[in-house]
């Protein structure tokens, strides 16, 4: 599809917070192309009406985003009423999800504002309370396969931070911190720290370095390299909370503290968690501790040729794992992921209907510099080289306890094999790689599946049959990887779909609606999901009557009376939208609407 905006220039950082490095340009000019050649969705030009949440009359809306104008200059309050462009991973929407499964129009802002200081969400929050209308913060709306930008609540406004919140505060090379706003990247914190000079110094960066640092650890994202929890890696936080209050978490509620990005409990109950995938605050600072440089770096790669040897080999992996002789969070990838992420549509290799046959993936991985396989295993090893080479033999020897098993040479691979992507984020090195296997069907987009598991052969191995059973029931090429933590697993799956296609989008969802379901009656919950997957998600978690969610809609009551602040975010609604049938569950009509909220004494409506 020819679109001028195809071959139009890739910001850069120093040209926006949100920018590509300068290093990794060609890179992402070059997947901009790929993308916008698989596009035939053609982007609209028809101007719209600003959706208006639920609760809400028109001439309160706009009264009130005119006095919000007065208060934060109106340069920085949008409506939106302009055509929803969905553009790409660096050029992403703020108003609407840019990859969702339902209509475009469904989950969608009604209008975005950008603050500038904590003073100023602060002012936005007492803003929303007074004349009841959602809100729905962001850090940068990266977070791309769970909901992008979007807000749960249709009309809602969405709080963009990142616009004019993306200072790193601080980079103390002696304790090895940091404190950053919520528009600062993985690429912009690695981009300065390499500017300062701190070579003694690492950061822990996921498979693209675009997204917000703030939002992904609020999130509970994942890095590759020893410090890939991310969440477990944070230190203190400054919290507007929804009724308008600062707060600061940790060592930072003491005034004149000098530890809270290196003690993270401070004093009495640690109040951190309640604001991670939560909607009981907006977090404005957030502290993380950054990785030493370990002194030298190796990774390596292992192939394995059967689908039957995962089982032995996770089994494998866990002692290894738990005692550190395997340091990072690893990835298992299975073969039909070594062909995807060449960025080649799969109609390169197979024009029929349904998922894409075994043999076809397998021919073409013969032909590739590391050889058929049905499973690669991407580790890396951390130290200087005698220490690496103890472990590697370790390594060597019980993967090769599995017959066929092969480590592939690093010499044999050219320097644009995915190997080499995964070598620089273990590194903690950002890149831009990751994303090239959207391009597998038309108008990709993708949507994750992502269960924990104990790491045991019996669990891998079930949640992959049921993983594969279930995609090919609804006609879907299967995508695993197995991500092994200290002492669990998490399956990521991406279902790329073509959002341009309503059956295409509707086989997605009722895809992943099914294996929710399945693998929570196995003990298998999701760390994490899609916005329009949210209730049902949190309805799997329901020991003693549902007891947890009881408590989180206390909380949600307590801190938010008003029930302002991201309504239905994972799963949790205030009091005036429950019972009204605003969640969304397998069964449903897939309307993310409810019917209406419960208007208040005195709210002016």
């Amino acid at each position: 599809m020819s679109d001028p905006e195809a071959s139009s220039a890739v910001p850069t950082l120093s040209e926006k917070h949100s920018g590509i490095p300068q290093t990794l340009l060609d890179k992402a000019q070059k997947a901009k192309t790929l993308i916008y050649e698989g596009k035939t969705k053609s982007e609209s030009s028809r101007q719209r009406l600003p959706v208006i949440p639920q609760g809400v009359s028109k001439v309160n809306f706009v009264e009130a985003l005119e006095e919000l104008g007065k208060q934060l200059g109106s340069e920085n309050v949008e409506v939106n009423d302009k055509p929803l462009a969905d553009g790409w991973y660096m050029e992403h929407p703020n108003t609407h999800d840019m990859m969702s499964t339902l209509d475009q129009e469904e989950l969608v802002a009604s209008a975005v504002v950008y603050p500038g200081s904590t003073e100023e969400v602060q002012k936005i929050v007492l803003w929303a309370n007074k004349y009841q209308i959602p809100i729905f913060p962001i850090s940068m709306g990266r977070n791309l396969g769970y909901g992008g930008a979007a807000p749960r609540v249709r009309g809602s406004v969405v709080i963009d931070l990142g616009k004019r919140m993306n200072k790193i505060l601080d980079v103390n090379p002696e304790d090895y911190t940091c404190l950053v706003e919520p528009g600062v990247s993985f690429y912009g914190l690695y981009e300065d720290i390499q500017a300062k000079g701190y070579k003694h110094l690492w950061i822990d960066t996921p498979d693209l370095g675009g997204g917000s640092i703030v939002g992904n650890t609020l999130d509970r994202g994942v890095g590759y390299t020893p410090y890939g929890d991310h969440w477990a890696c944070h230190s203190g936080l400054e919290v507007v909370l929804p009724t308008g209050e600062i707060i600061r978490t940790g060592m930072g509620a003491l005034p004149g503290n000098n530890t809270w990005q290196t003690f993270p409990y401070g004093f009495g109950p640690y109040s951190d968690g309640i604001f991670s995938q939560s909607n009981f605050g907006i977090v404005t600072k957030m502290g993380m501790t950054l990785m030493p440089n370990p002194g030298g770096y190796e990774s390596f790669m292992y192939a394995f040729e059967k689908q039957e040897d995962l089982a032995p080999l996770i089994d494998i992996i866990r002692p290894l794992r738990i005692g550190n002789i395997l340091e990072n969070v690893a990835q298992i990838r299975h073969v039909i992921q070594t062909v995807a992420v060449k960025g080649k549509p799969r109609t390169t290799y197979f024009t029929g209907e349904g998922p894409i046959p075994e043999d076809i993936i397998h021919k073409q991985v013969q032909k590739m510099p590391v050889g058929d396989h049905t499973w690669l295993y991407f580790g890396m090893s951390y130290g200087p080289e005698h220490i690496r080479k103890y472990k590697l033999e370790i390594i060597d020897k019980e993967f090769k306890k599995i017959p066929g098993a092969r480590k592939v040479d690093p010499a044999v691979l050219p320097k644009d094999e995915y190997f080499w992507s995964r070598d620089r984020i273990a590194a903690g090195v950002p890149d831009f790689v990751e994303l090239l296997w959207v391009n597998w069907v038309p108008n990709g987009s993708h949507i994750a599946f992502s269960p924990v598991s104990p790491i045991r052969g019996t669990d891998a191995s079930k949640l992959f049959e049921m993983g594969k059973r279930l995609h090919h029931k609804h006609g879907i090429d299967f995508l695993p990887a197995f991500c092994v933590g200290l002492r669990e697993m998490h399956l990521i799956v991406e279902i790329v779909f073509d959002k341009n296609s309503p059956s295409k989008r509707q086989a997605a969802n009722d895809c992943l609606r099914e294996m929710i379901d399945e693998a929570a009656k196995e003990g298998y919950g999701e760390y994490r999901t899609h916005l329009v997957l949210m209730d049902q998600v949190a309805g799997t978690y329901s020991w003693n009557g549902g007891a947890l969610m009881k408590f989180h809609e206390r909380l949600k009551d307590a801190l938010d009376p008003r029930g302002i602040m991201a309504p239905g975010k994972s799963g949790i609604w205030p009091e005036r939208y429950r019972g009204r049938g605003w969640e969304m569950v397998r069964g449903g009509d897939e309307r993310s609407e409810g019917d209406g909220v419960r208007p208040e004494v005195g709210t002016r409506l």
